[in-house]
């Protein structure tokens, strides 16, 4: 049955990862996103849209959802080319639609969650 709808949206600056370059702020990188996420990212070109990407997904997700969330208890990844978002070890149960872009400076990011009991 369905309890509660959610939904969230977040553009992001690709220059905001860009000014802090992976090598150097790896640390910065670790607190936002998984050995998963970090791995997808760095296989690109340009490795920052990705980044910008996932952090409005995350964003978007959190926005979407009516209780506090980390970053790092949030797991993004890609089926087919279209983003997937989940909660790690969450006791409530979710389904989430995701939707991402990237253009010129910005990555922008849309979930539709849905609280089942």
């Amino acid at each position: 049955m369905i309890e509660k709808f959610g939904i969230g949206i977040d553009i992001t600056s690709i220059q905001k990862f860009k000014k802090k370059p992976f090598k150097t702020n790896e640390s910065f990188y670790k607190l936002i996103f998984s050995k998963d996420e970090i791995r997808y990212c760095l296989k690109f070109k340009n490795p920052y849209e990705r980044f910008a990407g996932k952090f409005a997904l995350k964003e978007a997700l959190i926005k979407s959802i009516d209780r506090k969330i980390g970053f790092s208890e949030i797991e993004t990844s890609h089926l087919k080319s279209k983003p997937i978002v989940k909660i790690k070890k969450s006791k409530e149960k979710y389904n989430f639609i995701a939707s991402l872009s990237h253009a010129n400076d910005f990555a922008i990011a849309v979930v539709i969650s849905v609280r089942i009991k």
